[in-house]
């Protein structure tokens, strides 16, 4: 007679819930998911990533942050400098700011600029716009950033107040993100990714490795529209613009 085989051991139960939980799509969530998969779907991604020093901008933040509350009221944070440093190389660089209208098979160029800064919501990210950023000192930055993130801890943005924009910052430093690549906001063309900011050792111009403040930028364009030497070109611009801040002042 056949040997029986040996019964074999059951696995351990599970440890813990094995719960579910089914939570519907809120109308923001539904479009936001919409307007990113049509930007995977429509335009031709690509990612170019520069490294940037913040220390020259940190010791400027750090002489005037009090002089400048003072003054206007509001607190002196990076945003601003990085919409200036993005607007600057957005009119150095116009097919940055522009286009594709896909319907007419026409490229449109913007005479302005439109910057949509990604805020934090209690229902998700939302991006309102800063108009004509290009007439905007860092005070009218830093205000008007302050007003949308107060009304989007309310619920209270309007739709007037996220539509439009030529281009998008978005700020995943603030969460500790280190390096990421972003996604279009279409009809954009460009967005530019803020991460943290890190000490890091950096052969300094003499040779000496010193240790800096590091951040890395993110620019993710329309390969249709815009070639790679514009988007380094640009990205390059924002980066030279932040590490020596009185190129802000100096147009240059």
């Amino acid at each position: 007679a056949a040997t029986p085989a040996p019964a074999m051991p059951e696995p351990p139960k599970a440890a813990g819930s094995r719960g579910e939980t089914r939570v519907k799509m809120n109308r923001m969530r539904q479009r936001i998911a919409e307007r990113l998969k049509e930007a995977q779907n429509t335009a031709a991604c690509l990612t170019t990533f520069q490294e940037c020093d913040m220390g020259a901008l940190m010791e400027l933040r750090t002489a005037h942050k009090d002089e400048f509350e003072k003054v206007h009221g509001v607190k002196l944070g990076f945003m601003s400098a990085f919409v200036a440093a993005s607007t600057k190389a957005l009119i150095e660089i116009p097919a940055v700011n522009a286009y594709i209208d896909d319907d007419a098979k026409e490229i449109v160029y913007r005479d302005y600029c439109d910057v949509s800064v990604a805020v934090a919501s209690p229902n998700g990210l939302v991006v309102p716009v800063l108009r004509n950023t290009e007439a905007m000192s860092f005070a009218d930055v830093e205000k008007t950033i302050g007003a949308f993130g107060a009304k989007a801890r309310a619920g209270a943005l309007a739709l007037e107040d996220m539509a439009g924009g030529t281009f998008t910052i978005s700020n995943g430093g603030v969460f500790g993100s280190l390096m990421g690549t972003p996604i279009l906001n279409p009809p954009q063309s460009a967005i530019l990714g803020m991460h943290a900011t890190k000490m890091r050792a950096v052969v300094a111009k003499d040779g000496s490795v010193v240790a800096r403040p590091m951040m890395y930028l993110a620019l993710t364009y329309d390969h249709r529209m815009i070639d790679g030497r514009e988007a380094v070109t640009f990205l390059k611009s924002v980066a030279n613009k932040i590490e020596d801040p009185a190129r802000l002042l100096l147009d240059i």
